[in-house]
């Protein structure tokens, strides 16, 4: 078996809003086609962490390596640039807008006629039926408005765009909420396929049940600290609420 190699590395991480610590000293490690359950409350620091990651906000104390170099991203236009994608629990979907101008948003293909350039509208159709049944899902007509779309084939569009575009890291910023049970076990297979692409995923979420069948290992924040990390194959679903209730690694084993 390969051994597992470091995608991302996030160590010793701080950041401050005013007098507040958001973050205490984080350390968080992603491997290659790895996905990663990021668990925690609500005001556990988990879409801070994130934040810093995708480019959003400079962290105030720590460093990053990304392939093993050191990185600083000052935008996520940066962190785009070295293939980390994140879909965000507000998904960034135009509901007055078509099904591929949504996938392509703001990196649309053009071409020229004369001296003038247009969208090419058959290339975007094309690429974005593409991509997105290449997660298993049968696509309406990409030039379809969102707004008929159903919450798990709005999250099929988002993650067929990150795929598109080269992603390395796809981080999915509480991908589950407000879907029915149909439409968690579409985008759960959805991730699935994401990572047989060989593709990193951290999966945020304050439901263990949520990322608990996709996860090999899982990493929980409590108020801006690290409190536990543990493997899949170490613990259940109740042990890692456990952690995350009493902020104590007692009854797991350590990583």
């Amino acid at each position: 078996m390969q051994e597992a190699t470091s995608l991302v590395k996030m160590v010793n991480i701080d950041k401050n809003f005013g007098a507040v610590q958001a973050l205490k000293k984080v350390n968080v490690e992603i491997q290659s086609g790895e996905i990663l359950g990021l668990l925690g409350d609500n005001g556990a620091g988990k879409s801070t962490l994130i934040k810093i990651l995708a480019g959003v906000f400079p962290p105030d104390g720590g460093e990053i390596f990304f392939d093993s170099e050191r990185v600083n991203f000052s935008s996520p236009k940066d962190a785009r640039a070295m293939g980390i994608e994140t879909v965000h629990q507000a998904l960034s979907l135009v509901d007055v807008m078509s099904i591929s101008r949504n996938f392509f948003l703001g990196r649309e293909p053009t071409k020229k006629i004369g001296p003038i350039y247009f969208l090419d509208r058959k290339k975007m159709d094309e690429e974005c039926e593409k991509a997105v049944t290449g997660l298993g899902v049968r696509v309406r007509a990409p030039s379809e408005f969102v707004s008929i779309l159903s919450g798990g084939e709005r999250q099929a569009i988002s993650i067929g765009r990150a795929m598109h575009f080269k992603v390395r890291l796809l981080i999915l910023d509480e991908p589950l909420t407000a879907l029915s049970v149909r439409e968690t076990k579409e985008v759960l297979r959805q991730v699935e396929k994401v990572r047989e692409a060989g593709v990193s995923v951290i999966f945020i979420t304050h439901n263990v049940y949520h990322v608990y069948p996709v996860a090999e290992r899982f990493v929980m924040l409590d108020r801006g600290i690290k409190i536990g990390e543990v493997y899949k194959k170490d613990s259940s679903p109740e042990d890692i609420i456990e952690i995350i209730a009493t902020g104590k690694m007692s009854k797991i084993l350590k990583t």
